[in-house]
This record gives C-alpha cells, sequence and structure tokens, in this order.
C-alpha cells in the first residue's frame, strides 16, 4: 500500500462515507470551493490505479467504491508513523502528545491502561 497525497486523501474520505459514489457525487459532498469535474475525475482515477477505488461502469459514466477500507489505510498509516517517527513505541508516541498538549494526563492514563489489558490478554 502506498500513502496518499492531501488530495487523494480528502477524495478518499469522501469515497469510504459513501459507500459508492459517481464523480458529481463526490464533488457534492466536497467543502466549498468546490474542485473542477476533471480534477475529480482524475483523482479518482489515480487512486483506481493505486488500488484504493474501483468502478462498474453504467454506460458512459462510471459508479466509483473503495477497495481499500477506512481501516485498513487507517492501519498502514499509524505503523508508519509508529516505525518512522516513535521507533514502534506506544509509549514515545504517548509522550509526544502529552508534551503538546493535544492529550491530557487522564486520556494518556486510560490509553496506557487499554494496553496494559491488551497484553494481559494476550
Amino acid at each position: 500500500m502506498r500513502e496518499l497525497t492531501k488530495a487523494e486523501e480528502e477524495i478518499m474520505q469522501v469515497m469510504w462515507d459513501l459507500n459508492t459514489g459517481f464523480v458529481k457525487d463526490v464533488i457534492e459532498k466536497l467543502p466549498d470551493p468546490k474542485p473542477a469535474y476533471n480534477t475529480v475525475s482524475t483523482i479518482i482515477r489515480i487512486l483506481e490505479q493505486k488500488g484504493f477505488i474501483d468502478h462498474m461502469p453504467y454506460g458512459k459514466t462510471h459508479q466509483y467504491f473503495p477497495k481499500v477500507t477506512k481501516e485498513e489505510y487507517r492501519k498502514f498509516v499509524t505503523e508508519k508513523l509508529m516505525n518512522g517517527y516513535f521507533e514502534n513505541s506506544v509509549g514515545d508516541l504517548v509522550s509526544f502528545f502529552v508534551k503538546q498538549q493535544q492529550i491530557d494526563l487522564k486520556e494518556a492514563d486510560e490509553i496506557l491502561k487499554m494496553i496494559e489489558e491488551m497484553k494481559k490478554a494476550k
């Protein structure tokens, strides 16, 4: 699996929400200012080439649907983040968020408790 660009990820977020849709459906769900039809169509074709989306033809148009689930991509991105920046240490990741004040100590404690429970379950 490959990492998505910001534009590709924005389209995939819409596709995951829609589950199936035509280019016009994707455009409707995008924030203003809306990108051009051709721009969205091009990004969808790129996502199809990358294996994230597939389609069913309906005459001259195509209905698109995700081939990769949001959960599969989330797992891929999280593993890449963990391996690339936190040396695969959940503790380092939680510590980073606490230091950046993006997570409070109560939430961090809850996360660590969940991790400990998971370890015990194994």
